[in-house]
């Protein structure tokens, strides 16, 4: 670039800096003039509407012709469009023929004018707040240090009928960095709730041609919306009218009229309070993803809206691959750095819509709500490709690479969340069961895989029923290197289900479960041959060591009996034993 290229370049950026100045100057005191003239405006209209006199006509046309044109030069088209529809309203003043002629004219609009020049003048105020706010946040160095809301990343929804309350506090609620979406009705209310997902509902109380009590009460019976905080705005100051709604859930009660920062100020406090029981209560601590708490609670809102609002919802059930041994040879440090490196990627890879929980030790569950079974395995699919391929955490200068095993499961109509949890829990095993590093679906396991499913069934199976998930993993985990295929129940009444549809070569039975023991499921076996296809062997285990537990069992055809807590290494003997493995 050439000596006079790069002055004219300099000469034109220190101009437009001088012509920013000026703006800014200029814009300064057109705001400090307009305070004054609203004052004045809000005088002659009120001095119009008790006395009418020709000078106080003069004097408000006057200004706001004024405003019209002078206002949209420093940049505020809004105030210009409103002073414009001011000066159509008092434009019949300049056709007066002589003094007072006016006031002496029957048929002149002059309190038509009045009342409809009140809600012009209140929106102009509104103006005036938020160009005074502007200037206010230009002039620090850093704007987002006045924002008292923009460091929560909130979303709001305002739903109120007034229009220019609305507008007013929509605008002003952006400066502080807020997204705010709009309702003037309860149904537009409703249909952008089940659209998104609000942090806070601000609700005005008395709206037309449903109350605000209409949507207030859809907020608190619908379980997805009851935690949703909720801040009631009413021109009311009435007792009873705060009592109720406090009764029905609200958090808080704002009376108008009311000032912005007031209101700014418990919209900040309900906020930062949330959030801050949001972590404590349902926030796993070391990974930051949702407990199980959460989940538990979450799941059964989703399973509610589905009721209503019918659509496919998955399950998936993930454990890291070989954690124990990552913990055993580096240390628990470096296993909690792999845990928060693979909810990290999993954070960052699912929907914001997606429901993603912390299970306990290495295990993870993500609810997949609008999603299918197959959509599911291909998002795990994606996902899984996704940790082979880099490292998850870094500690040392060493990298830390894993894999894991995961099932899926769609719910069905009917399935209650213990057995829908179950059958993505017992899909997991099948993928550790298969090789782990792998996405098995609960439904589709034939289909998964033809092959495997092919070569499964040349293997024996084994089934383990018991109602402790603990010790059922503890049992896979141990005996998942024999060549066999393991089965899970976690009580007798789905193992006689599993009975009735499936062989299997041998069973460990807990004695001691709900809904049916494993002594009563034994006595069921032995009346019913149809049940058992084939010889089956049965080792029992209970936690009581009497002598006439033991010979019950024995007696009810059990072929092996062990007392908890028992040797794992004895208890694969005996197993290998009972299925001719050694």
């Amino acid at each position: 670039m050439s000596n006079n290229n790069l002055e004219t370049t300099k000469d034109s950026k220190s101009e437009a800096d001088r012509d920013e100045r000026i703006l800014k100057t200029g814009r300064k005191l057109f705001i400090r003039e307009f305070e004054k003239q609203l004052k004045q405006l809000q005088s002659h209209l009120e001095a119009i509407q008790a006395a009418p006199a020709s000078e106080d006509l003069e004097r408000f046309y006057r200004i706001i012709h004024t405003l019209k044109g002078s206002s949209p030069i420093f940049g505020y088209v809004r105030i210009g469009k409103l002073a414009e529809d001011l000066v159509h309203l008092w434009e019949w003043t300049q056709s007066m023929e002589g003094e007072g002629a006016a006031i002496l004219l029957p048929n002149s609009p002059i309190q038509e004018s009045v009342e409809r020049s009140k809600p012009i003048l209140r929106q102009m105020n509104m103006e005036y707040d938020i160009a005074l706010t502007e200037m206010q946040l230009d002039e620090q160095q850093d704007p987002s240090s006045a924002s008292m809301l923009g460091s929560l990343k909130s979303r709001l929804l305002l739903v109120d009928d007034d229009e220019v309350l609305r507008s007013y506090l929509t605008r002003r609620l952006q400066l502080d960095d807020c997204v705010v979406d709009e309702a003037a009705d309860v149904d537009s209310a409703i249909k952008l709730l089940r659209q998104h997902t609000y942090d806070l509902v601000i609700l005005d109380l008395m709206m037309h041609p449903q109350s605000g009590y209409e949507l207030f009460e859809y907020l608190k019976e619908d379980p997805t919306l009851k935690w949703l905080p909720l801040i009631v705005l009413s021109g009311r100051n009435d007792l009873q009218d705060k009592v109720r709604c406090f009764h029905l859930g609200a958090d808080d009660y704002v009376t108008k009229p009311f000032q912005y920062e007031e209101l700014a100020a418990r919209i900040y406090g309900l906020l930062k309070r949330t959030k801050n029981f949001e972590q404590l209560a349902f926030r796993d601590p070391l990974t930051g993803v949702f407990n199980r708490r959460y989940f538990d609670l979450q799941i059964e809102m989703e399973l509610q809206r589905i009721d209503r609002y019918p659509a496919p919802i998955s399950l998936v059930f993930i454990d890291i691959d070989c954690f124990k041994k990552i913990n055993d040879t580096y240390g628990h440090h470096v296993g909690d750095l792999v845990l928060q490196g693979l909810a990290h990627l999993l954070q960052v890879n699912l929907r914001s819509t997606d429901l993603l929980a912390r299970f306990g030790g290495e295990e993870f569950v993500i609810a997949l709500p609008s999603t299918s079974l197959e959509q599911a395995i291909a998002t795990m699919r994606d996902i899984l490709d996704k940790v082979r391929s880099k490292p998850v955490a870094q500690y040392g200068g060493q990298a830390f690479s894993i894999t894991f095993s995961a099932g899926v499961s769609e719910w069905r109509t009917g399935m209650t969340v213990a057995e829908w949890v179950s059958k993505a829990d017992e899909a997991m095993y099948q993928a550790k069961q298969q090789g782990r590093n792998r996405i098995m679906a609960a439904s589709l396991l034939d289909e998964v895989n033809p092959k495997l499913a092919a070569a499964q069934t040349q293997k024996k199976s084994l089934l383990i029923v018991d109602d402790d998930p603990i010790l059922r993993a503890i049992l896979t985990s141990h005996l998942e290197h024999l060549p066999i295929t393991i089965t899970h129940a976690a009580d007798g009444e789905k193992a006689l289900d599993l009975f009735r549809s499936q062989h299997f070569d041998a069973c460990i039975l807990d004695g001691m479960m709900p809904k049916l023991d494993g002594f009563t499921l034994l006595e069921q076996l032995k009346k019913d041959a149809h049940l058992i296809q084939g010889e089956m062997k049965v080792l029992m285990l209970s936690g009581k060591k009497k002598e006439d537990d033991v010979v019950r069992g024995l007696h009810m055809g059990a072929d092996d009996y062990m007392t908890k807590p028992f040797s794992l290494v004895e208890l694969e003997a005996r197993v290998k034993k009972l299925m001719n493995l050694v």
